[in-house]
């Protein structure tokens, strides 16, 4: 909750700020608007990330990315009394400029270390780190997985380690999902149409996001096929496609539920990871894995509650991994 409002609170400071700015007011006093407007927006962003490290001094990286923020939202998102202000003082759009050249030229720097410091397996992921923050690294690494599995490799095999032992579970969800997909084709098409008797320029809008979610939804389909749940050398590996993982080590696993109980299923201490399906494998854990909260606290993971398509032969797998853990 309070890494949603350290998110929260800039957005909506900035956002208010630049509503402000389409007021006569401000209309009428470009200057001092542009500068109220670029004051706000840097001090909101360098504010927030102070309140967030606390008792420990942001780094000169983090400071100089934040202003480089400002300069670009400056820049780009602009209402007509800012640029007008900003058109009447020229050395400030220099100034954000040079603002956002510094932490272009510092990051790639960064970069170029982190390229070289780092095994060849790693050196994108390492160095688009030293440029981009991490969680909008790890969304547009996400986007990308997602619509290269939509658009290529349909010839892929799943993703499989070396001497990891695979369990498919999408064999209950093709036809299920197959079916959400084709009257999520229909819908858009009806919706198209009908939009365009109204409004064409709506219709198209809404047509290419339509587009744009079918192709999320055939990726989230083919990752079902090609991220199985796994028996790796160190623990069990649960995934639901692309939307969800979870990694258990088998020392922190206590053993099989010998049977699927609702009570325990809809319990609050059960992750349940399985797809429009009843689960068919619950795994109980010896340690509670703590959850991070989102708008309220979460009690602890106790269970791991998923859906295989060969139950008798995952649970006999697992239950061996056990004892030979165990030994």
């Amino acid at each position: 909750m309070r890494n949603l409002a350290w998110l929260a609170l800039p957005v909506f400071g900035i956002a208010l700020a630049r509503l402000a700015c389409h007021s006569r007011l401000a209309e009428r006093h470009p200057r001092i608007t542009a500068l109220l407007f670029v004051w706000i927006t840097a001090d909101t962003l360098v504010l927030s990330l102070m309140a967030r490290t606390g008792d420990h001094p942001p780094s000169r990286e983090a400071v100089l990315a934040r202003l480089a923020s400002a300069a670009l939202i400056v820049l780009l998102g602009a209402p007509p009394a800012v640029r007008d202000g900003l058109g009447a003082m020229p050395a400030i759009p220099e100034a954000l400029a040079i603002t956002l050249l510094l932490h272009t030229g510092w990051s790639l720097l960064r970069a170029g270390k982190a390229w070289r410091a780092s095994v060849p397996g790693e050196r994108w992921r390492m160095a688009a780190m030293q440029i981009l923050p991490e969680r909008l690294l790890r969304l547009a690494m996400a986007e990308v997985t997602v619509l290269r599995m939509a658009l290529a490799g349909w010839g892929a095999r799943p993703d499989v380690p070396g001497g990891a032992l695979p369990f498919t579970y999408h064999r209950h969800l093709a036809p299920m999902m197959g079916a959400l997909l084709a009257l999520q084709a229909i819908e858009i098409a009806v919706l198209d149409v009908v939009l365009r008797l109204w409004s064409p320029r709506i219709a198209n809008v809404l047509l290419e996001l339509g587009i744009v979610a079918l192709l999320y939804f055939v990726g989230l389909i083919r990752s079902l096929r090609l991220r199985p749940i796994l028996l790796t050398d160190k623990g069990l590996r649960v995934r639901s496609g692309l939307l969800v993982e979870r990694c258990v080590a088998y020392r922190d696993i206590a053993g099989l539920a010998p049977e699927i109980s609702a009570a325990e299923v809809k319990s609050g201490a059960t992750h349940n990871m399985a797809l429009l399906a009843w689960p068919n494998v619950v795994v109980r854990l010896a340690s509670p894995i703590e959850r991070k909260p989102l708008l309220r606290a979460r009690p602890p993971i106790r269970a791991i509650a998923f859906r295989v398509d060969d139950p008798a032969a995952f649970n006999a797998a697992l239950t061996a991994r056990l004892r030979s853990e165990n030994r």
